[in-house]
């Protein structure tokens, strides 16, 4: 409706009704954390969780609303005919952008429980948002790198024991557990700088994939392979999007049978873990094309 106007101008409407939406939402999810923290019964405490995701869903709602009043784009989704909001979901995806949760939040909104993300535990330290996400029980993490483990093998385990307590959270109500496996926002020059052996990816890392599907596995409908791809905006996409030159957004999603891990194999046999690395490699390889085919388009 108003991208007519200058960009400078959009984005700075843009900005203050991201800024309003955020702090609105997050602080109501923050106090309902509080409260949640202090209630005596688990029941008590999966009600209140469900008006808090209701919130997460008014702060999607109104995300769409402000690209909608800022932009003309144009939606492109496929693969949502048998999601549910009644099911549990791991869902992983490629990362392109600040914009990315947004977005995927506001697709997912009417077809999948609300999104969770695993966490960086520096999070936690940002006004609104990390006290907002830790209400909303989503995990932040404190990965153990390889170097660490050399030096302390003892550590061996301690982060798929975070994943199994994160994880007891979402048992109680349908869940959609959001993965970027690249662990980073693509470029070209981290894609360069790893070696990529893909054209529109970095390599995928499996482990917070596997240490998820370890821990519930069980409970799991169908894990979900999801797409990402801006094709008319490749560089700079939140800016383009409070900006109203955002054009074109594709969202593909793929329903995939659950694979069984077995925590300890994965943790323990080489082997093992070189398996489940080539199962995701090989999606991987998939999505890479079909990224290039939607930017041929």
């Amino acid at each position: 409706m108003l991208s007519f106007l200058p960009a400078p101008l959009l984005f700075i409407i843009s900005a203050i009704l991201l800024v309003i939406n955020t702090c609105l939402w997050a602080g109501l999810i923050s106090i309902g954390g509080i409260i949640k923290a202090l209630l005596p019964v688990n029941a008590l405490k999966i009600q209140l969780t469900k008006v808090m995701n209701a919130f997460m869903y008014a702060w999607a709602s109104c995300n769409g609303l402000t690209l909608k009043l800022t932009s003309n784009v144009e939606w492109q989704i496929e693969g949502l005919e048998n999601v549910h909001k009644d099911s549990w979901y791991l869902i992983f995806s490629n990362h392109l952008s600040g914009f990315d949760i947004a977005a995927q939040s506001f697709v997912l909104r009417n077809h999948a429980p609300m999104l969770k993300f695993f966490l960086k535990k520096e999070l936690l330290y940002v006004p609104f948002i990390g006290l907002g996400c830790w209400a909303l029980d989503m995990p932040f993490m404190n990965r153990t790198s390889p170097k660490k483990l050399k030096k302390n093998p003892k550590l061996r385990g301690k982060d798929l024991e975070s994943t199994r307590k994160a994880c007891q959270k979402f048992k109680h109500l349908p869940t959609s557990i959001m993965n970027y496996a690249e662990g980073s926002r693509f470029t070209e020059e981290k894609r360069q700088r790893q070696n990529s052996p893909y054209k529109h990816l970095l390599r995928p890392k499996a482990g917070g994939i596997a240490f998820a599907l370890s821990a519930m596995g069980d409970q799991f409908s169908s894990v979900l392979n999801m797409t990402l791809v801006y094709p008319d905006n490749p560089e700079n996409v939140l800016m383009d999007a409070m900006c109203g030159r955002l054009k074109r957004i594709i969202v593909k999603v793929d329903a995939l049978p659950v694979p069984q891990v077995d925590a300890d194999e994965y943790s323990t046999n080489s082997e093992y873990r070189v398996e489940f690395q080539r199962w995701l490699n090989d999606i991987w390889q998939e999505k890479d094309k079909d990224i290039e085919e939607f930017k041929q388009q």
